[in-house]
């Protein structure tokens, strides 16, 4: 096992990875920006090390102020987190060059499902029901029209790298697919610095439900459940269930079982999320993350099992600790993600902590790296806080999220409570009947509702 680890990430990811690394008796080593040098999990690790200034290009993107701090710290791996380089090939590859372990699978897996248009195509030839669409990226001497109508409008132009919503747009007839198009291509190339896209059958009503995997070096490979994250603004999760209240167990095992078969054959090491569009009965592959999630705390309360600890012993070698056989899936779990936003126009509100109190009981879990006093800076993502709870029912869940958001206390700057509260008194949301565009529905016409 491994005897240091240096966290390459910041924030409520990087404390969470330190209490896993603290409970094997691993040591760890903290890398900060300027702006994070009172952050909870610098103040935690055994070391820390400053790499760069606020702006996360000079610091947590720094791949080479990352490496040499894990030379003069000594440590055997570095642990990415999620976002920043935790889907990237390059530094994986250059952690392994200076003879430390990269805690994720390989740079060629990472690079193999990180492009879009070869991971669709390599689903494909894994046997994983994928949506239709282009046969690759989109030249712009093509008749993207036609192609559009091969496939049926409405028609959706993505950008091949990426994510997070970006380079990505709607076309529904003739008359919008060259604008969408153009669009799609300078907004990917402005974000990713590659304006490929690509083009995908639109659908109206479908819901995100992703499958949660984790295999080892030795050939064994489990899947753990399903989540719904279909409660999303423009693309970004707002509220995550686990199990998907849309799916029976039946289908639960069945789309486990395809997902295990095709990560097996693939020879994939690590922890891995395979997301899908789901309408209609049918499952169409959308992309796989070769990293943890950062919903990943949901199906850790219904399996059981601690993600992040078996993360870092398949890192080691080791194999699982489980078999799939041994899941057994308890209960449901919901996620509300707290973030340093408006509830109502969702502009970013970084600030002091004035008060914080966060809510307890019997199946409620704060992660969060948020104290009273703590600076929230504006240099990054504005997720500051993830309220996870559980319960026997789905029904007991929600009301123990109802509960809980209402003990919990931020104040000092704005944030996604008060719509947490409001989407957990929502009938919809009670019955579980949403899709991935129902929010963005439901938010629109709560504002015309106000201003008339």
């Amino acid at each position: 096992m491994f005897q240091k680890i240096l966290i390459a990430n910041r924030g409520e990811i990087a404390l969470r990875i330190l209490r896993a690394c603290r409970e094997m008796n691993i040591k760890t080593v903290a890398v900060h920006s300027e702006a994070d040098s009172d952050a909870m999990h610098v103040r935690l690790a055994d070391e820390s090390v400053c790499i760069g200034p606020a702006p996360s290009k000079d610091s947590y993107l720094n791949m080479y102020a990352i490496i040499s701090a894990a030379e003069v710290c000594s440590v055997d791996a570095i642990h990415p987190g999620v976002g920043f380089l935790s889907e990237n090939a390059s530094f994986a590859e250059i952690v392994e060059d200076h003879k430390m372990v990269f805690i994720g699978p390989t740079p060629e897996h990472i690079r193999l499902m990180g492009d879009k248009i070869t991971a669709k195509e390599t689903a494909l030839e894994l046997g994983i029901p994928v949506i239709p669409g282009s046969d690759g990226a989109l030249d712009p001497e093509e008749d993207i029209d036609a192609i559009a109508g091969r496939i049926g409008y409405p028609v959706l132009i993505k950008a091949a790298s990426g994510g997070g919503g970006k380079g990505m747009k709607v076309a529904r007839s003739t008359a919008e697919i060259e604008e969408a198009f153009r669009l799609a291509r300078a907004e990917a190339k402005a974000c990713f610095g590659n304006d490929e896209v690509y083009m995908e059958k639109y659908l109206s009503h479908p819901r995100h439900i992703e499958i949660q995997v984790i295999a080892d070096s030795h050939g064994n490979v489990a899947h753990l459940g399903e989540r719904d994250c279909s409660l999303q603004r423009r693309h970004q999760k707002i509220w995550e269930e686990a199990p998907s209240p849309s799916i029976s167990p039946e289908v639960r095992a069945k789309l486990g079982n395809v997902v295990t078969k095709a990560v097996k054959k693939l020879g994939y090491r690590g922890v891995g999320t395979i997301e899908f569009l789901y309408e209609d009965g049918e499952f169409y592959f959308m992309e796989m993350n070769t990293r943890l999630q950062v919903e990943h705390p949901i199906t850790e309360m219904i399996t059981g099992i601690d993600l992040v600890r078996e993360q870092i012993r398949v890192a080691a070698g080791l194999s699982l600790s489980f078999r799939q056989a041994d899941i057994a899936f308890k209960g449901h779990a919901i996620e509300c993600r707290i973030n340093a936003e408006d509830s109502e126009s969702f502009m970013p509100s970084p600030g002091k902590i004035k008060d914080y109190l966060t809510p307890g009981g019997y199946g409620v879990r704060v992660d969060s790296h948020m104290y009273q006093g703590y600076q929230i800076p504006s240099h990054y993502d504005s997720l500051v806080s993830k309220l996870i709870v559980h319960g026997d029912t789905r029904e007991e869940c929600i009301q123990r999220a109802r509960r809980a958001l209402h003990e919990y206390v931020i104040t000092g700057v704005n944030t996604l409570l008060p719509l947490h509260r409001d989407l957990a008194e929502t009938a919809d949301v009670i019955k579980g009947d949403y899709d991935i565009h129902w929010l963005e529905r439901w938010l629109a016409s709560r504002h015309q509702e106000e201003a008339a």
